[in-house]
């Protein structure tokens, strides 16, 4: 197999310019979507990713931060999302104060490569990632070799890419003691630990129920898009028979998902079944009964990852960031 080294070598193997070769690799669409994938093929065959640093020496910096929400485990997620809205319009605030354009992508993982791609797309000076989903392994190995890269999500031992985001355990705990403290002993949790930061917070529900001498929590592991997760919550509450006395949701999507679901089986929160959420999100002021939640300090977030990203662009060794939840007490537990 030819040995491809430069962009160079790639333009003479698929009979075109060296300037061809580096729009279509960037997805210009200056370039036709068949030459655009016939190039990219040869790129991968021979295992090619064009050098983003000589070029960014060349033609200096885009000016662009990518922001990327992979949706590994959940793929039924938009943008739309009420957590990615306020966490988009946070990020893009704090990029516009600092002098950056914000570059938008969803993206539903098909292999291990896609933000390899992403990345040598070379459209970008660094990327935000807004939740790990299933791909901590993927932004792990791409962390290695790629140090302008900061995530929204959790952190764990031995974790190679930065991340910012709240304690999810601590977050748990509190949510859980809480309604222990309420009276709840029979405690359900909802929300799918396939995730980093979900398992987290059900790792900290299930240490304050072990704390307390109460038994583990049901798990169900319900999804974060309302209108699945609704059919899910109620098919839980038919099986269970006796419902929870307390429930506690991964998310506040899922909380006020649970919300209409208990109302609509006939039972009253907080009376028979009090419920905690978990984002603090505003919507949650305006649900009936108005709902308790872990409230995670999103705006202190943004900021902390764009410093955290500029920071890495500019060579320094910027650490995670764990922050500290607090609990939002409403009509709800």
């Amino acid at each position: 197999m030819t040995r491809i080294r430069t962009i160079k070598d790639l333009a003479e193997l698929a009979g075109v310019t060296a300037g061809t070769v580096s729009r279509a690799l960037a997805g210009s669409e200056l370039i036709s979507a068949k030459t655009r994938e016939r190039i990219q093929a040869l790129a991968d065959e021979h295992g090619f990713r064009p050098n983003v640093m000589a070029r960014n020496l060349r033609t200096q910096r885009t000016g662009a931060i990518g922001v990327v929400i992979p949706l590994g485990h959940e793929t039924g997620q938009h943008i739309s999302d009420p957590f990615f809205i306020t966490m988009l319009g946070l990020i893009a605030d704090a990029l516009t104060e600092r002098g950056y354009d914000l570059l938008l992508s969803r993206v539903v993982p098909t292999d291990a490569q896609w933000l390899d791609r992403y990345i040598s797309s070379g459209r970008v000076d660094g990327v935000i990632v807004i939740g790990q989903s299933n791909q901590a392994e993927v932004l792990d190995r791409v962390a290695a070799h790629y140090r302008p890269l900061v995530v929204w999500g959790g952190h764990e031992a031995g974790q190679a890419h930065c991340s910012v985001g709240s304690d999810n355990a601590a977050g748990g705990m509190l949510a859980t003691r809480h309604l222990i403290e309420r009276g709840c002993r029979q405690i359900a949790f909802l929300g799918d630990p396939g995730a980093l930061e979900i398992r987290q917070r059900l790792e900290g529900c299930r240490a304050a129920l072990a704390a307390a001498g109460l038994p583990a929590p049901a798990v169900v592991p319900v999804n974060l898009v309302a209108d699945r997760a609704y059919p899910e919550i109620a098919a839980y509450l038919e099986a269970a028979g006796s419902p929870p006395d307390g429930i506690f949701a991964a998310s506040d999507v899922i909380a006020m998902t649970a919300l209409r679901t208990l109302s609509e089986a006939g039972l009253k929160v907080p009376g028979a079944v009090r419920v905690v959420g978990y984002d603090g999100l505003a919507f949650g002021e305006q649900t009936v009964p108005p709902l308790s939640s872990v409230r995670q300090d999103m705006t202190a977030g943004a900021t902390l990852l764009v410093d955290r990203l500029l920071r890495r662009i500019s060579g320094e060794d910027a650490p995670y960031v764990m922050m500290a939840p607090d609990l939002l007490v409403r009509a709800s537990s």
